[in-house]
């Protein structure tokens, strides 16, 4: 959604990551782009991506986004797919002050506050990842899963720079390790309810984070077709050589841990 307004520090990667993993395992990739002079069906969608943007860019979007409310939240209640990065993030929670105390219509799906401060919160981030791996039992010859040792799926990295301070109740993506995460102060980063992942981290997200990316594509393909039917397919998936990938996410978290 709004690949062309909503695209901060290489969030357009995320849809790359998606895209690219499912091609090479030799999954069709049907994609559609919604944006204001250019909508598509969300219904019919199984993965929805939402990137980051300024405040001018989400101001550019509000009004057109909130007609989509009724839509977004009947998703996100299927337990669809949705990743939505900072701004977009933010959209979906109650209200967002930005910095000249001026308050942004948001679709309050979420119970998340969000207030701007013009002192922001920069740098590369690491997490831990709560996400629930263990709801993938009988396909773990998903490839990534299989290359990538428990601690590597243990951990997120990526790189945040944002104004806005949000508070939830919700579960976190993650904690914060190293980092500022939803607000700075409470050691949490992102959220996450059913199968919506929000959250602040750039770099792109996915591409930095594979097991990440094959988790949402699986959880897409649960949703689609049966248990029986993908442990009888999956095993015949081309096989993602994720060396690189993975050595690259190692040497990213030890910098940090080194830091």
């Amino acid at each position: 959604m709004y690949p062309d307004i909503l695209n901060l520090y290489g969030d357009i990667g995320n849809f790359i990551s998606v895209k690219k993993r499912c091609q090479w395992r030799g999954i069709d990739v049907n994609i559609k782009q919604f944006t204001i002079d250019d909508e598509s069906d969300l219904q019919s969608a199984d993965i929805i991506l939402i990137g980051g943007g300024s405040d001018n860019g989400q101001n550019i979007i509000s009004k057109h986004i909130s007609n989509q409310r009724n839509v977004l939240e009947n998703f996100i209640e299927d337990g669809k797919v949705i990743l939505a990065i900072c701004g977009a993030y933010q959209f979906f929670g109650n209200s967002y002050i930005n910095p000249n105390n001026q308050k942004m219509s948001c679709l309050e799906i979420f119970d998340i506050e969000t207030k701007s401060s013009k002192e922001r919160l920069t740098g590369n981030i690491l997490i831990s990842n709560n996400l629930n791996f263990d709801s993938f039992e009988g396909l773990s010859n998903f490839d990534s899963f299989a290359s990538m040792t428990n601690s590597d799926l243990n951990d997120v990295i990526g790189f945040e720079n944002h104004g806005g301070r949000s508070y939830h109740k919700y579960d976190p993506l993650g904690e914060v390790k190293i980092g500022f995460g939803n607000n700075g102060k409470d050691g949490k980063e992102g959220m996450i309810y059913k199968n919506f992942i929000g959250s602040y981290i750039h770099g792109p997200l996915l591409g930095k984070n594979p097991h990440i990316t094959d988790y949402m594509i699986l959880t897409a393909l649960k949703n689609k077709y049966d248990m029986d039917f993908l442990k009888e397919n999956i095993p015949t998936l081309s096989t993602i050589d994720d060396n690189i990938e993975i050595d690259a996410h190692n040497v990213m978290k030890q910098r940090l841990l080194k830091s």
